[in-house]
């Protein structure tokens, strides 16, 4: 290229909407500085004037950090000096359904400011999982759930079955040679106690993936899987499966919501909710009957606090579908999430006969309240969800027990804008206004329902409106939407996964999400590729 073309090139690439920019004046722009003197330019109109005092007096100094520094140090150099080899007795998988990093970091302002964490923040080891399906840029939970519980990524739509199977494909859904076998699957094989837990119907996408296989997470009950024109002969629902299928049957601990999946469009639950069926088939029935005595059957918070020791088997219902968000349950009625963790402990413990557990738990709407861009439920559900981890990884062994807690995938909720320490997180932004003079939130969503709550149209113009004339601590607020839309989609940015245990330095770097199973039946001896003797009961020395 000849010399005397550049300058042409510099002059034409500098020039935007007719004017040279000033690169520094650019930079100034996209950072500015907030400082006493630009603070005139900082606080406009009607905004307070804001002085930010450290949350404590030291931290002025540059010895508190550094001290802060060397302890975190300190803590990384005790835990990876010495790596946990030993076989993971038991294994137990936290997930946080739409837990993206962007929830966590609101997450910890929502339990007291920037600094806090998360119980299993505090895990040694860290990694990202990319989770998109095999068909799809951004996935679901159910193309996620064969990649975290089978170790194979699938198409989006489908649950349990390989990418051979397109969604709604009733008859690739029943060919065996397309069923994925999950963890769960795996760990029966070995003897060991199984179950799941999670805060949405037992019969939804994540939970599905333990036993399903299924072309369409939809078909949660035979009427789903007759709408779509299918045979429900030829293509079982969900529910049914759980009953039917061998994964299922041995399942100790089945907790959730989603009774009206089990029972006929003739019967109502304990709630007046009539069931879903058209089958005629009671389903909760069915499983008293396959079960033994010591098998019990409970729909209240109650009723599961109250088992007996002797319990075996539990199949707890305690919804018509999903259960009720923390914020709106009746505690009397519903148990919580860290109550069905201490129950399923203690029961799949003593059924496990020395052979270990396997135990999933989702926390499955943190998702459901970012779809709705409610997004004070769904980090609430957050903060119960890590309530339910602290309790786990207290009450168990990290010589003998791993826990990983993940996400299926994230969302479209961001934290934005210069704010102060401590600021309410669900409120306005107090550093800054907007170029229309008006507040803006702290979160806000790329879209979702949450634009026609925000926006008003006055004499053919969009505008938004004044945030501080709306109560946005009230639970039902729809937090700000750029793009119009009647569901808040999923995020395609990797998720975190935090790990305790044997072998939990298995699960550092950026891997692909269907890893995370292979490296768990790696730590416990339950896949090909393992290190173990007597029956997968040892770990043979490397």
């Amino acid at each position: 290229m000849s010399l005397q073309i550049f300058p042409i090139l510099f002059c034409l690439c500098a020039l935007v909407s007719g004017r040279v920019l000033d690169t520094r004046e650019t930079e100034r722009r996209m950072h500015p500085l907030f400082t006493a003197a630009s603070a005139g330019s900082r606080f406009k109109r009607a905004m307070p004037m804001i002085v930010f005092d450290p949350l404590k007096a030291e931290e002025q100094y540059a010895e508190y950090w550094q001290g802060l520094a060397h302890q975190t140090l300190d803590q990384q150099l005790e835990s990876k000096l010495r790596l946990n080899t030993q076989l993971a007795k038991n294994v137990m998988l936290f997930l946080g359904d739409g837990m993206s990093i962007p929830t966590l970091t609101a997450g910890r302002v929502y339990l007291g400011g920037e600094e806090k964490q998360f119980s299993f923040e505090q895990f040694p080891y860290v990694g990202l999982s990319k989770t998109y399906c095999a068909n799809m840029q951004v996935a679901d939970s159910a193309c996620t759930a064969t990649a975290y519980l089978g170790g194979v990524k699938a198409n989006y739509g489908t649950v349990g079955v390989s990418a051979a199977v397109q969604v709604k494909d009733c008859l690739a859904q029943g060919q065996p040679a397309h069923h994925v076998a999950s963890i769960a699957a795996w760990a029966q094989r070995q003897g060991m106690a199984t179950g799941l837990i999670t805060t949405t119907s037992v019969t939804h996408a994540s939970p599905a993936g333990i036993y399903a296989h299924s072309a369409n997470r939809n078909w949660e009950n035979d009427a789903e899987v007759i709408a779509d024109n299918g045979d429900p002969s030829l293509c079982p629902d969900i529910a049914d499966q759980l009953i039917s299928n061998p994964v299922g049957q041995k399942l100790n601990v089945i907790l959730g919501g989603g009774r009206q999946n089990f029972l006929p469009k003739s019967v109502r639950d304990v709630s007046g909710a009539p069931g879903r069926r058209l089958d005629g088939r009671n389903l909760i029935e069915e499983w008293k009957r396959q079960h033994t005595n010591s098998a019990h059957y409970v729909q209240t918070r109650s009723e599961l606090l109250g088992l007996s020791n002797h319990t075996s088997r539990v199949l707890g219902l305690f919804a018509p579908y999903h259960m009720p968000y923390h914020l709106d349950a009746d505690a009397e009625e519903h148990p919580t999430l860290e109550e069905m963790v201490q129950v399923a402990m203690g029961i799949l413990e003593r059924q496990s006969a020395g052979r270990g557990y396997f135990l999933f738990v989702e926390g499955g709407r943190i998702d459901h309240g970012h779809h709705d861009t409610l997004a004070l439920r769904a980090i609430d559900e957050t903060a119960e969800f890590d309530k339910s981890v602290r309790w786990a990884r207290t009450h168990s062994s990290t010589e003998d027990t791993l826990i990983v807690v993940t996400s299926d995938h994230s969302h479209t909720m961001s934290l934005a804008g210069y704010s102060s320490r401590k600021n309410d997180i669900f409120g306005i932004n107090n550093g800054q206004l907007a170029a229309d003079d008006l507040p803006y939130a702290t979160l806000s969503y790329a879209n979702g329902p949450g634009y026609n709550s925000n926006y008003l149209r006055e004499g053919g113009a969009v505008k938004r409106k004044n945030l501080r004339a709306i109560n946005m601590k009230n639970k039902d607020f729809m937090f700000p939407s750029t793009v119009p839309l009647e569901s808040e989609t999923h995020g395609g940015d990797d998720v975190a996964v935090f790990a305790s245990g044997p072998y939990a330095q298995l699960f550092t770097g950026v891997f692909e999400q269907h890893f995370i199973p292979h490296a768990m039946g790696y730590a416990s001896c339950l896949s090909d590729r393992n290190m173990c003797v007597d029956g997968g009961m040892a770990r043979r020395p490397r």
